[in-house]
């Protein structure tokens, strides 16, 4: 989860700033007679939208998380994490990523990065000392797959289009309130402004529905990695854990989140924004695939 919802966070957090700003500088100025233009115009601004975010992944969820990269291992522990992150990162393909470590107690962990041999692995200070090595390694090989997978580059480019779409309806909504709402004739207005950032926020939600759906699907991937890199029984152990601590807290917040995953089950549009597919699902995946 952390790592979707920091990449959603500061692309919403571009595209506002963008808006306002071509606003403020008069250029985006929508009168309803090109689509053509208007879309490109779009697609431009909506697809830096979500590079930027891309290209700021590891930076944000260093800052935001407090993560400590690891450069010499300094305890038994670290130098474990070092060498077992270089060991799946060879098996998958990949180059060594950065590897840290963040202080949270919940069982926490994530990857992110631009592309597959620039990425971060870290995972949290609980998971380390609650999982056991061979759950640990399981968890580091899912966050792996994600990496050998390039879901964030792949989230990034099904960014750029949700961001497109969104941008270019906002737009046409915007227009029609100024237009045929507000019956402003003398070019756009105040109206056009407000009700285009307005449609903004209201689509660029129900957008994330889409990029949910997108995550959920991943998930199922990087388990298969997980089960590749750290054998079926690891991968199914360490999502049993995960439940287990779900059914009985240790002082934890009602959200669990190690691999991003939410504590409770979902229903409805709760269920179409949640980023990780309930447990049992991934569980019952793996047992399937055998």
């Amino acid at each position: 989860m952390m790592r979707i919802l920091l990449f959603l966070a500061t692309n919403m957090a571009v595209l506002i700033i963008a808006s306002i700003t071509l606003k403020l500088l008069g250029v985006d100025r929508f009168t309803g007679q090109n689509y053509g233009s208007l879309l490109v115009y779009c697609a431009v601004f909506g697809f830096a939208g979500s590079l930027i975010s891309l290209f700021l992944s590891k930076w944000m969820a260093k800052m935001s998380t407090g993560t400590q990269i690891i450069t010499q291992p300094r305890t038994r522990h670290e130098q474990w994490l070092m060498q077992t992150v270089a060991e799946l990162a060879r098996d998958a393909g990949i180059k060594m990523p950065e590897v840290g470590i963040f202080p949270a107690y919940e069982s926490n962990a994530f990857a992110t990065g631009w592309n597959k041999n620039d990425a971060l692995v870290a995972v949290s200070q609980g998971l380390l000392e609650r999982f056991s090595p061979d759950e640990v390694k399981a968890v580091l090989a899912h966050e792996i797959g994600h990496v050998a997978n390039g879901d964030m580059v792949t989230l990034a480019l099904i960014q750029g289009v949700v961001n497109t779409f969104v941008m270019f309806f906002a737009r046409i909504f915007g227009n029609f309130v100024d237009k045929v709402i507000l019956k402003n004739e003398d070019g756009p207005g105040i109206g056009y402004f407000v009700a285009t950032i307005f449609a903004e926020l209201v689509l660029g939600i129900l957008a994330s529905i889409i990029v949910m759906w997108f995550s959920r699907k991943r998930e199922f991937k990087a388990d298969e990695a997980g089960a590749r890199l750290a054998g079926t029984n690891a991968m199914i152990g360490a999502l049993q854990r995960l439940r287990a601590e779900q059914e009985v807290p240790v002082q934890m917040p009602s959200s669990l989140t190690a691999f991003g995953i939410n504590g409770g089950l979902k229903h409805g549009l709760a269920g179409l924004l949640m980023t990780h597919p309930p447990l049992e699902d991934r569980i019952r995946a793996l047992q399937q695939r055998g």
